[in-house]
């Protein structure tokens, strides 16, 4: 299916602005053009209260932003944002979680992990884990009462959301209700079919994930580290119920799916969605009326998750 006509009018405007593509780019001007793109997801909803918290992690500092759309939200949802592990920050997805927020009443905390090149792999990982663990330990102070917790990204967001399901599993929690990974990377191989496929050299393209990989780590023999890409975990069992939504025209297309097939043969209830005539990025575009389907999925699931886990617990 060809993309839809509102994306092609999008990715129309944006040559117009005659930008140069991201892999000529350094990671400033990357930054820089990222955050112009952000401005336009328009207005945010207004919380019920905003916090602003720096934790510490293994060797570094963390900030974090809890966004509570409610008095008492029925979860909290990590979320990590996207950008390729080099651009992006809280600031940037504030709107769009915020609409997450309101729409989900769940209490969502931006993690604003380090970046790459100053801060190689695996630095996100480190610092997306000692978030995990903090709101874990935090929950009845964010939502006033236990509720599920959920860890969700895009892209690179997606990425560490994914592994940090894994962590969770492997070092003792916290309790993850939910995966929501959206287009993630979960893979370096950058020969899949979906990277070659001309259609989808479009917002992301292969050049543009070399460029992300060089920055976050380098040495090309450690990219199949599990932290890395999660896709070359040994064993997925036992995770979280997952939600995987990928975009047909995106290079990251065919190892995002190919997740969602490792984890589901891993007897890990997985739905997977794929976006037909969609491109890398569409959740978070606003603006773009695949973002609405793909918060329809998200939220759908979300509210599951939370009927789902207090059907579980034992009556009081």
């Amino acid at each position: 299916m060809a993309l839809d006509t509102a994306t092609i009018r999008f990715l129309e405007q944006l040559a117009e602005g005659h930008a140069k593509p991201l892999h000529q780019c350094t990671p400033v001007e990357a930054r820089a053009a990222f955050s112009k793109l952000a401005e336009l997801a328009g207005p945010a909803p207004a919380m019920e209260r905003v916090e602003e918290r720096t934790i510490e992690g293994p060797d570094g500092q963390a900030k974090l932003r809890i966004l509570v759309p409610i008095q008492n939200p029925r979860g909290v949802l990590v979320y990590y944002h996207g950008g390729g592990w080099v651009i992006g920050s809280i600031d940037e997805y504030d709107t769009v979680e915020r609409k997450l927020a309101e729409r989900t009443s769940c209490a969502v905390v931006l993690v604003e992990y380090r970046l790459a090149p100053e801060h190689r792999y695996p630095a996100a990982v480190d610092d997306s884990f000692a978030a995990l663990k903090w709101v874990g330990n935090h929950l009845t102070d964010i939502a006033g009462q236990e509720v599920p917790l959920i860890v969700a990204g895009d892209s690179a967001g997606g990425n560490l959301a994914a592994v940090m399901a894994i962590r969770a599993r492997d070092h003792g929690g916290p309790t993850i209700a939910l995966q929501v990974l959206i287009y993630p990377v979960t893979d370096a191989d950058l020969d899949r079919p979906s990277y070659t496929d001309p259609e989808n050299d479009l917002l992301l393209t292969r050049d543009g994930m070399i460029w992300f990989w060089d920055h976050y780590l380098p040495e090309s023999s450690r990219r199949t580290e599990p932290d890395a890409s999660p896709l070359h975990a040994k064993d997925l069992s036992g995770l979280p119920p997952a939600i995987v939504l990928t975009a047909e025209h995106d290079v990251l297309r065919d190892e995002g799916e190919a997740y969602a097939v490792r984890l589901q043969e891993a007897n890990v209830p997985t739905d997977l969605q794929r976006y037909a005539g969609q491109m890398h990025g569409f959740f978070t575009l606003l603006m773009l009326p695949g973002s609405e389907l793909g918060f329809q999925q998200v939220v759908k699931a979300v509210k599951a998750c939370i009927v789902r886990t207090r059907k579980a617990q034992p009556a009081q």
